[in-house]
């Protein structure tokens, strides 16, 4: 009886979660989330399109297979029909089965490459951010807003405040302004890092020498979190990214303010070489 009523729960919990709505009512993942997360970019928006799609195509497929094999098991059964057909061969079953999955591909492959196009460049865009990835942090310049510069280091579990999100966490977020074609560069000091943030549909690569180009535009206000999901050494796991979306007044007296707290540090004369900044 205890295992009936652990199951009856377990389905109750399945199905509330079923018709709750969108898996991730708050930005980040959430217990007993399903689906996919939610929406913040119209790149993301397009993701879900193609995903949704994707899962109709594949729902009907699957269903028409299962069909034909009963189908097959109920009519040609030893039973059902004793005396078995030698047929081995019929040209019209052969152009069907040839000439549908061509046309699904079809389908498939032009919201897809649309997909590609739309998310591969920004046009027009109104900002620019670069992003550098460092085993284990990233660093992040605003060439539009006087070219400042400053790192972001993930939050360690001591340091955590309540309501803080365990290893998503960083002392210095990315600030962006709502509503905002922002183009994003993307590079590496040391070696091979991955800029990810879900609710955005960003995901690039950052090479060392090397400069990749993405872009963003996020609709809504928020804290949205990533992770670097490239295995770049002992540290993957924790140069996490967090980008907190603010009005456009608001971000432009955060710049002003971020220009004084992380102006450039001198550079040394002997060497050439500028301090990073924190």
């Amino acid at each position: 009886m205890k295992i009936w009523g652990n199951f009856g729960r377990l389905m109750a919990a399945v199905f509330a979660a079923l018709i709750a709505g969108p898996a991730f009512a708050e930005n980040g993942p959430q217990p007993w989330a399903m689906g996919m997360i939610d929406a913040a970019s119209p790149v993301k928006e397009r993701i879900h399109d193609l995903h949704t799609l994707l899962l109709y195509i594949i729902t009907g497929i699957v269903i028409f297979v299962l069909a034909l094999l009963i189908w097959v098991v109920v009519r040609f059964n030893e039973k059902a029909n004793p005396v078995p057909s030698k047929t081995s061969h019929h040209t019209m079953i052969e152009v069907v089965w040839t000439v549908v999955p061509v046309l699904i591909l079809l389908v498939i492959a032009v919201p897809s490459f649309r997909l590609l196009y739309f998310v591969d460049r920004a046009r027009d865009p109104e900002m620019t951010v670069k992003v550098t990835g460092h085993q284990w942090y990233w660093s992040y310049e605003f060439p539009d807003q006087g070219g400042f510069t400053y790192d972001s280091y993930m939050v360690a579990d001591a340091d955590l405040k309540p309501g803080q999100k365990r290893l998503l966490e960083v002392d210095n977020k990315l600030v962006v302004p709502v509503d905002t074609t922002i183009r994003v560069l993307v590079t590496s000091t040391d070696v091979m890092h991955s800029w990810l943030v879900p609710q955005f549909g960003v995901q690039i690569y950052a090479f060392p020498g090397r400069t990749n180009e993405t872009w963003l535009k996020a609709n809504r206000e928020g804290i949205f979190y990533g992770q670097c999901n490239q295995i770049c050494g002992v540290n993957h796991g924790f140069m996490p990214i967090t980008i907190e979306v603010l009005s456009k007044e608001k971000f432009a007296t955060w710049v002003e303010e971020a220009k004084k707290k992380y102006a450039a540090l001198p550079t040394l004369p002997a060497t050439g070489v500028q301090l990073a900044s924190r």
